[in-house]
């Protein structure tokens, strides 16, 4: 089955990263070392223990230089695999396949990365209610497939953009005075879902008098996160946001929040250690 995503242009994507590895002249090298007609078989598979993701987007790439490539699928995206284990089997065009080789590698070492340390932290909170959510903080241009790995870690994904809910900040309440304020001009433009971030516990009763339908509970401390909880009384989702790490997750995520929210796991995810070995036939 074809990848797709909402929002996604999959064929943009491939054509763009394409056209930059290849520039003007394309690969040089496979088309000075490599016969035209030679052929390949190769094998992708992990060298870590990884969650898996990005698989459709790399046998896209294979396919789009070589649409004849017969492509294996071993394992799917959301998949946790151990060491050693095979992802793709390939065989097709040898100048083909090493051409896309590197951007497919990208895209699922990437992807998979930031799959595998969501899932550490979804782990963290497990038994706890709370969900993982994902933030904005994604590398521009790739925002819906890095949100995608997220959700093969298991996390929830938070805004696609600034389109589909109001956040309110810091800043929107300096220029609006306060909080109320705020979060009642967003009301008064007709807009549904309003989330307001706050950072005192004072904050918490004017937000909702306003009609907040959602509380950040910025930097909050657990003990403080708690509090805000039992002031929330369970009126609207409360989410525990700012510094979050895997060490402290937990304790967070026990103060009795719907949510966490992470930046990290799209911001500072490793890639994953995948490789991509070829034979000829």
């Amino acid at each position: 089955m074809r990848f797709h995503l909402d929002r996604f242009d999959l064929d943009a994507f491939v054509a763009a990263t394409l056209a930059e590895d290849m520039g003007d002249a394309g690969d040089i090298t496979a088309a000075a070392v490599i016969p035209a007609e030679a052929r390949f078989t190769g094998v992708m598979d992990s060298r870590d223990a990884i969650v898996v993701a990005g698989l459709g987007v790399a046998e896209a790439f294979f396919r789009s230089l070589d649409p004849s490539v017969a492509i294996t699928r071993l394992v799917e995206d959301g998949d946790q695999v151990a060491p050693g284990t095979e992802l793709l089997r390939l065989e097709g065009a040898a100048r083909a396949m090493l051409t896309a080789e590197r951007s497919a590698l990208n895209t699922v070492q990437h992807l998979s990365g930031i799959a595998t340390l969501t899932r550490a932290y979804v782990d963290a909170i497990a038994g706890t209610g709370a969900t993982l959510l994902d933030t904005r903080k994604t590398i521009p241009g790739l925002r819906v497939l890095e949100k995608y790995a997220t959700r093969m870690g298991g996390a929830t994904n938070h805004r696609m953009g600034l389109w589909d809910s109001a956040m309110i900040k810091d800043n929107h309440v300096a220029v609006a005075g306060d909080i109320g304020e705020a979060v009642r001009r967003a009301k008064a433009a007709g807009i549904a879902s309003i989330i307001a971030e706050v950072d005192t516990l004072a904050q918490i009763a004017p937000a909702l008098d306003a009609g907040a339908t959602h509380l950040l509970l910025d930097n909050m401390a657990p003990d403080m996160l708690r509090e805000a909880v039992a002031l929330v009384a369970g009126r609207v989702p409360t989410e525990a946001s700012g510094g979050v790490r895997l060490d402290t997750i937990r304790a967070i995520a026990e103060s009795g929040v719907t949510y966490v929210s992470v930046g990290r796991i799209t911001q500072s995810a490793p890639a994953a250690d995948i490789g991509l070995d070829f034979a000829a036939l």
